[in-house]
């Protein structure tokens, strides 16, 4: 695999890769819609169809915008590993980890297209993915939050 390639490659999860295509669907369902009303605009001659008309443009740009860029996406993702070696963390790991308190927290380090901290879902580009790239059972993980640092210790990895 060549370095461009490589650098572009997004990772996604099934979820992931599920809401990207269907994403693109819906962009491409408002697409045809907004070329449809175009085509009915350009049967009338009045200025308001032609301001009107001027809206459904920068409507229908916009859309082929967003959806270039989700095309692009889907053209470089790939499904994440199911097969790996569970040392160490890489992205579409599951980690738990716990706090000095004794609280277990349980992440999957996904894109940051996927990223959902709400839903345990980490971005593999923010501090705690960064610093947990790599790393291995009973680990200890320190990162930088705001003004202070945080540490977590690795417990597992699924």
């Amino acid at each position: 695999m060549n370095t461009t390639l490589q650098q572009k490659t997004l990772l996604l999860s099934k979820h992931g890769m599920k809401e990207l295509k269907k994403a693109i669907a819906s962009l491409e369902h408002d697409r045809f819609k907004a070329i449809s009303e175009l085509r009915e605009l350009d049967k009338t001659t009045g200025h308001e169809d032609r301001l009107v008309r001027i809206e459904k443009l920068a409507v229908l740009e916009t859309v082929e915008s967003e959806l270039a860029e989700k095309q692009d996406m889907l053209k470089y993702a790939r499904p994440l590993p199911t097969r790996r070696a569970r040392l160490s963390v890489a992205i579409g790991s599951v980690v738990d980890l716990i706090d000095q308190q004794g609280r277990l927290f349980r992440y999957t380090l996904v894109d940051s297209f996927e990223a959902n901290p709400s839903e345990g879902l980490i971005s593999i580009k923010s501090p705690l993915g960064q610093s947990l790239l790599g790393k291995t059972a009973r680990d200890i993980v320190q990162w930088s939050a705001g003004l202070g640092a945080k540490q977590l210790q690795l417990v597992r990895i699924m």
